[in-house]
């Protein structure tokens, strides 16, 4: 029956005289009226216990799976010689007769090993006048303060290894001495997360004698005993060590051990607020596993969208500073490239797709690669961003022929070039086209800045446009930058960092500086111009001459 159930017992007792069982007198031996004047003993105790609110069945199912429903009965029909259940119209009656010569000093048959256990924790955890009466009225009144503290603490946590770190935290020393955290493995196995101890001299040593003894993942909602580690206390008191499973979404993610030196009691009150932490552990190792899983899968995507490194030149520096504003991603609109067609040329890019979201990442992809083929195959720089252009163009058009006017089709600005070393003197001979791009820039060894393309029409509004692509030669000393809108449009208040020729006034600044450190002038002047954070992904491209 329930906690707070209204019952009623009734108790009796049956006697004999002492010795009838051996010498098998017979009541109507015993005297004349049936009495016996001489010693008796207690031959059984008959006990009725009245439930007024019959509302279950009654089961004497022993599976271990029931959650102890049903316990009551299957203790008295491993204790009881005789019992049953009786059922009145308004009442339910268990009764049952316990014969005390016939009881062994442990059950056994049909009550199994696993309720062995919830009976040893139902003792542990009811109170005693051993108990600390103390630490009971202060965790009545304060048990639900702690478990807000333990859910805004473990909430927003994205590391499993954290979260069991933090729970450790949070038992000791205000619920136990020591604690132990176990999760659950890919395997069906369980690690051990984290050890914390009231003492940290002792952590090793407790880590390791409890690595030996797993705990099993099992679908339990409270607590069961666990044997005393001899690290956790050299002070031979001992005490009482009770494992809850971590138990979200009905599946174990591992077990919380928690130990008490001094006498093996624990109250009520922190056994059910053990069970209510470990659940909410056990949802916060959940929340961080899917994190865990998501980011995996983004991140072993993202690697494909961008080039793992730069190809090197002969003849040319060259630098790149990537940041993506998107929090967790490697990859955001912006992307670039530089790689070899044969034969002593290369090709080089920097482009930004519309929008910030991952549709936009997944163009990024599709683009350079299609540049790369299309570039392998011949192409120059002009057929390179016409062929392209094409193909924004008609993915749009199927975009928006699928969707109806909901759906938004993909722009695309890009500056793609094509480079030809001179091994001999130094330098390189250039050929480049900007599609909607913010113009390139070359600074002479001299400080004069200047444009080296005309920026056209953006990729994928119109199929027909034609490009043309500019050509120069980049002498030794001299450095092309290349920036996506994120510095370009950089803003402080109202102004934009390139009003009245700002990034041709930074990068004028940068004489005499190799590749790399004009990459880094430019980012660091992007976040300096304004107090607030950049809200946009930042590319910078350079490249820089030297002699053969």
């Amino acid at each position: 029956m329930h906690a707070g159930t209204q019952i009623e017992v009734a108790c009796g007792v049956e006697t004999e005289p002492v010795g009838a069982a051996r010498s098998g007198r017979s009541d109507s031996e015993s005297g004349e009226d049936g009495e016996d004047s001489g010693p008796v003993a207690v031959a059984a105790v008959l006990v009725e216990v009245t439930d007024r609110q019959p509302t279950g069945r009654v089961t004497g199912d022993s599976s271990a799976r029931r959650g102890g429903r049903g316990l009551g009965l299957q203790i008295i029909g491993a204790l009881a010689e005789s019992w049953g259940v009786t059922y009145r119209r308004t009442e339910k009656v268990v009764w049952f007769r316990l014969a005390p010569g016939e009881m062994v000093a442990r059950p056994s048959g049909s009550l199994n090993e696993a309720m062995h256990r919830e009976l040893d924790a139902a003792e542990i955890f009811s109170p005693s006048p051993r108990a600390d009466r103390r630490r009971t009225a202060e965790w009545n009144d304060r048990g639900g303060a702690f478990l807000a503290e333990a859910s805004e603490l473990l909430s927003g946590q994205l590391d499993e290894d954290m979260v069991a770190a933090l729970a450790g935290q949070l038992l000791v020393p205000r619920l136990a001495d020591w604690c132990a955290v176990w999760l659950t493995t890919e395997g069906g196995g369980m690690r051990l997360s984290r050890v914390w101890h009231v003492d940290e001299r002792k952590v090793d040593a407790l880590r390791f004698a409890l690595e030996a003894d797993p705990p099993p993942a099992m679908l339990r909602t409270v607590g069961i005993p666990w044997p005393w580690p001899d690290a956790a206390d050299d002070s031979g008191r001992r005490g009482s060590a009770l494992a809850f499973s971590m138990v979200a979404g009905g599946s174990c993610h591992g077990s919380l051990i928690i130990g008490r030196a001094g006498p093996t009691e624990m109250t009520d009150s922190v056994a059910r607020t053990v069970e209510d932490v470990a659940r909410r552990v056990a949802q916060a190792v959940v929340t961080a596993r899917q994190y865990t899983r998501q980011t995996s899968i983004s991140r072993a995507l993202q690697r494909r969208q961008l080039p793992p490194s730069l190809a090197s030149l002969p003849g040319v520096e060259t630098a790149i500073v990537y940041e993506p504003h998107a929090r967790g991603q490697t990859v955001g609109g912006d992307f670039y490239d530089l790689f070899p067609m044969g034969g002593n040329r290369w090709s080089f890019l920097l482009g930004d797709v519309q929008g910030k979201d991952p549709e936009a990442m997944s163009v990024t992809g599709l683009t350079r690669h299609l540049v790369r083929l299309l570039a392998r195959e011949g192409h120059g720089v002009e057929s390179v961003l016409s062929r392209l252009n094409a193909a924004m163009a008609e993915e749009g058009a199927e975009a928006v022929a699928v969707g109806g006017e909901s759906a938004q089709p993909r722009f695309l600005s890009l500056v793609y070039g094509e480079l030809e070393p001179d091994l001999a003197a130094g330098g390189a001979h250039c050929s480049i086209a900007s599609a909607g791009h913010p113009s390139p820039l070359k600074l002479s060894p001299d400080g004069v800045v200047v444009s080296v393309v005309e920026s056209q029409m953006l990729l994928g509004i119109d199929e027909g446009t034609e490009f043309t692509a500019y050509a120069f030669d980049l002498e030794p000393g001299e450095s092309l930058l290349c920036v996506t809108d994120g510095v370009t449009e950089r803003r402080s208040g109202q102004r934009q960092l390139d009003d009245d020729d700002g990034l041709a006034e930074i990068l004028a600044g940068c004489v005499g500086m190799g590749a790399m450190a004009v990459a880094e002038r430019v980012r660091q002047s992007a976040h300096d111009f304004g107090p607030e954070p950049v809200e946009d992904d930042l590319a910078i491209l350079v490249l820089h001459a030297v002699t053969g």
